[in-house]
């Protein structure tokens, strides 16, 4: 397992994304997390052995955004992928994202409104 980028600073999520061969809607869940209007997190694509142009449309993500961090692996499955993920996050809370779903903008900012209310 190979993880590329570091976020500095702690963030309040970790954002993590399984993806296997998913070239074709990565772009548009990686980007429904970039455009949130809360920006305390941090995003771990797992590349779970993907064959197509997944692996590298993961590392341009990471080479534009220091929030990004990406792991390449063989291939070992979803649940291998999350299990992965869960091991290199740093945020207080974890959220799942499929590769083929996205986000709505304000999710994040909701979350973190009740979740901070709470503490």
């Amino acid at each position: 397992m190979k993880m590329k980028n570091r976020q500095p600073d702690k963030p309040f999520f970790s954002i993590i994304v399984p993806t296997y061969n998913n070239e074709r809607e990565i772009n548009k869940c990686v980007m429904s997390l970039l455009e949130q209007t809360y920006d305390k997190f941090e995003v771990i694509l797992v590349d779970d052995g993907s064959t197509d142009a997944t692996p590298e449309i993961c590392d341009r993500f990471a080479e534009q955004d220091s929030r990004i961090s990406v792991i390449h692996k063989k291939n070992e499955g979803t649940a291998a992928a999350r299990n992965d993920g869960l091991f290199c996050a740093t945020g207080k809370y974890v959220y799942f994202v499929d590769a083929d779903d996205w986000i709505e903008r304000h999710l994040l900012q909701e979350a973190a409104n009740i979740l901070e209310q709470e503490e």
